[in-house]
């Protein structure tokens, strides 16, 4: 017993230290899917509503895309569906397309790995009901310590409602495998990336940190998932991020705490109102 114990141990161990093959290529892979109803996306049943309608965001993490189905049937509830932009993190290419299936989404989705232990694509993806323009994918700096990995951010132009919103998915490094800096150093790529669009920004994902929201801040973000308490076990890493968008004075945000066995994670979610401006230009990312 004792050995068969030494042996599961070292194996643990081995999986542990395995290094991560990083898809650095900027362009590829990329999977996507147009799934949403009517022609036109969801947005060709509701294109009567005005622009500055409340825009709703999830953020999940769905830990090595391993709970599919579960994943399906929470995004089903109240007040995760009807989401606008979606954000899910630890996907890989076949689990993204079950749920934009299941749920009539479009998607986006760039891995920027292929993970050492489950040899699936890994990466964060995107999924929204409406169009999708323009994406990109984006290479984080930094490899993290033992595995080696490569993060990266999924980034796409939607347009909700007939107005471009430039959405990010993001994974930040974890805390034991890389630094406070380098998790910054992360995060400059995408501000650096957003800083040229003159519309609606949203950032979400699983940022590995919670003092992380304070650079957003700086930079003049607003941080509605700020004081929502443990998110992961006892630390608050899930995170919704957005420029030019408000708070409604009778919206708000939370968390869904019971996610029947989809994951680790709770997902988090925000609504957010479109500022006045004129009508943007869709740029792409």
């Amino acid at each position: 017993m004792r050995g068969f114990l030494t042996g599961v141990g070292v194996a643990i161990a081995v999986a542990a230290c395995a290094p991560t093959v990083n898809l650095l290529n900027p362009s590829m892979p990329k999977f996507e899917g147009q799934y949403a109803l009517g022609t036109g996306g969801l947005a060709s049943a509701v294109d009567t509503l005005p622009a500055d309608t409340p825009l709703r965001v999830v953020s999940f993490n769905v830990k090595l895309a391993d709970q599919i189905d579960s994943t399906i049937q929470l995004l089903r509830l109240s007040p995760l569906r009807g989401a606008d932009i979606i954000a899910l993190q630890e996907m890989d290419d076949a689990g993204t397309e079950r749920i934009a299936r299941a749920l009539h989404l479009n998607y986006i989705y760039y891995p920027g790995s292929i993970h050492p232990t489950r040899h699936r694509y890994f990466g964060p993806a995107l999924l929204t009901p409406w169009p999708i323009v323009a994406t990109r994918k984006l290479i984080l700096p930094h490899e993290g310590l033992v595995r080696h990995q490569r993060r990266n951010a999924t980034a796409a132009t939607i347009l909700v409602r007939g107005r471009p919103v430039r959405a990010y998915a993001v994974h930040l490094e974890t805390q034991i495998r890389a630094s406070d800096r380098d998790r910054e150093d992360q995060v400059d790529v995408i501000l650096h990336d957003a800083a040229d669009f003159a519309g609606p920004v949203i950032v979400a994902g699983d940022f590995n940190s919670w003092g992380i929201g304070e650079d957003f801040e700086r930079n003049g973000y607003a941080w509605p998932t700020r004081d929502f308490g443990h998110t992961i076990n006892v630390f608050s890493w899930d995170h919704i991020f957005s420029r030019g968008l408000g708070m409604p004075a009778t919206a708000y945000a939370g968390q869904v705490r019971y996610v029947r066995k989809a994951s680790d994670h709770h997902p988090v979610w925000t609504v957010l109102t479109p500022a006045e401006h004129p009508a943007l230009s869709a740029r792409a990312p």
